[in-house]
């Protein structure tokens, strides 16, 4: 049984922080890349963020470049998101995923488990 479970949204005034957290089970959680990504309302699921097996390279969507740090714990099976100084157009549901490999891609594809989401909302 596989399964991702993330945690640690909700409602936040514009310019604050959040962190994210994804657990996952029924994985080799150490021998794969982990990604971020999120959906507002009306719109495509978009690339946040992906780090690699060990942790040691990062990747970043322009967009969070900057205000998002990912990162994990592998003793832990967790990655985590941590966002500084969030705008109102980072609000939607942001999901965890495991990507096909240790190295994360940047498009849906590259995934291939998923979590069910949590909901970030950004106040003006």
């Amino acid at each position: 049984q596989v399964q991702l479970v993330e945690s640690g949204g909700g409602l936040v005034q514009a310019g604050g922080s959040l962190r994210l957290s994804c657990a996952a089970s029924g994985i080799i959680f150490s021998s794969y890349a982990m990604g971020w990504f999120r959906q507002a309302p009306g719109k495509e699921r978009e690339f946040v963020a992906a780090i690699n097996w060990n942790g040691g390279t990062t990747r970043y969507a322009d967009s969070v470049k900057d205000r998002f740090t990912i990162a994990r714990d592998n003793a832990e099976n967790t990655v985590y998101l941590q966002i500084h100084n969030l705008k109102p157009e980072d609000t939607g549901v942001y999901y965890c995923a495991r990507a096909r490999g240790s190295y994360g891609q940047m498009t849906k594809d590259g995934y291939d488990y998923w979590g069910q989401g949590t909901q970030v909302t950004v106040s003006s």
